[in-house]
């Protein structure tokens, strides 16, 4: 009877068994997958690499370690589907990664011959040092004409302060030495030019300094395109504007000339006064006075202590005056403003060249016949 009962329970027990078995390799079918990884790995010399640590990681953070065997083979079955980091390691250093992607019970090899990847990677590294090299000789060539440039830029300036000062006698032959050494800056800011990419983010200064050598050389067309080059790669600064208006005021281009000079302001509220101020003084440098008067009148609105503003006003007014005409004589009619601008200015530079220049400013006036002009303005002080 004893014996029926065991008989009995070793029958429940397997039939049991049948279906927690089927339940269980439902389980590890969801949860390990079908997929395979398998590769072959070889060494420097393209010989089977046995003893390699394989390490497999999936994109949800499972790790599988491994080692390669004297094949050098290597397979790590039940792996679900998804993307892997394949590792190659050797004496604790990972030498080697790669990708692979598992789906729908499939084989996938990853193998790694390190012969052929060897090879790649020095042809690559040969290739980047090539490159390399060929970017350091173009800057050293940017380099080189860019201050070679700026040295003969530097010269064109001075030799052109230095022909302002000289005897008349002496301004032809300094004037063509401007010449020369302007277009020796041009070539070589230009040559430079060519040497930069066009992703090369220091090259709106290239063409700025190519912008100063132009108008240093009085080819103002050609300078105002080469600022607005500059403005195109780097339109937040204030100092590019300013030089555009400056040869835009050359070039008679008035109108353009200030909005270059208000967006200088604009962008540099500060210096706002030595937009304006620069404006007045190319134009009067160009004997354009009426064109001068406003932006002097704004330039001492902005900056009501620089005397060479109120001076270069108070001119700027002398030379738009009219006259009456009463029998034989003409009579001077004084533009509003005009006493009271050299007046600023010989407040604010007494002893000065601008202080000077106003007080004969006065002088020449009152030698007119204006009157309302004050004497004691006139009185020069004993030094």
């Amino acid at each position: 009877m004893k014996r029926a009962k065991t008989v009995w329970m070793v029958l429940a027990l397997a039939l049991a068994i049948g279906p927690l078995a089927t339940w269980l390799g439902s389980v590890a079918a969801a949860q390990f997958g079908n997929n395979t990884i398998s590769g072959e790995v070889r060494d420097a010399d393209g010989k089977p690499f046995a003893d390699v640590t394989i390490i497999i990681t999936s994109d949800k953070g499972q790790k599988w370690t491994l080692k390669t065997d004297k094949s050098g083979h290597f397979s790590q079955p039940a792996l679900q589907s998804g993307v892997y980091i394949v590792a190659y390691q050797v004496k604790d250093k990972v030498i080697y990664e790669q990708k692979v992607a598992l789906q729908g019970g499939a084989e996938v090899k990853a193998d790694a011959n390190f012969k052929e990847i060897i090879a790649k990677q020095g042809a690559a590294a040969a290739e980047a040092m090539k490159k390399q090299e060929e970017e350091k000789q173009k800057f050293e060539a940017l380099k080189g004409h860019f201050d070679s440039g700026v040295a003969a830029l530097d010269q064109a300036k001075a030799a052109r302060t230095q022909m302002q000062q000289a005897p008349a006698d002496q301004r032809a032959a300094l004037q063509q030495k401007v010449t020369d050494l302007s277009t020796t800056a041009i070539n070589e800011f230009q040559a430079a030019e060519k040497a930069t990419g066009e992703a090369d983010s220091n090259r709106h200064i290239v063409f700025a300094k190519l912008g100063e050598s132009y108008e240093a050389a009085g080819r103002y067309e050609e300078a105002a395109d080469a600022y607005q080059k500059a403005i195109a790669m780097k339109s937040d600064q204030a100092g590019y504007y300013n030089n555009l208006g400056n040869v835009l005021a050359k070039a008679g281009k008035i109108q353009e000339a200030q909005a270059a000079y208000e967006k200088s302001a604009q962008l540099d509220p500060a210096n706002a006064a030595v937009a304006w101020r620069n404006f007045g003084i190319v134009l009067y440098n160009a004997n354009k006075m009426k064109d001068a008067v406003a932006p002097l009148k704004k330039a001492t609105e902005l900056d009501p202590k620089s005397a060479q503003a109120w001076y270069l006003l108070g001119v700027a007014l002398v030379n738009t005056m009219e006259f009456n005409k009463e029998g034989d004589k003409l009579i001077p009619v004084v533009q509003p403003g005009t006493i009271e601008a050299y007046r600023k200015a010989i407040e604010l530079d007494p002893n000065g060249p601008y202080g000077a220049q106003a007080k004969q400013g006065l002088e020449s006036l009152q030698a007119m016949g204006v009157s309302g002009i004050d004497t004691k303005m006139l009185t020069r002080k004993k030094k």
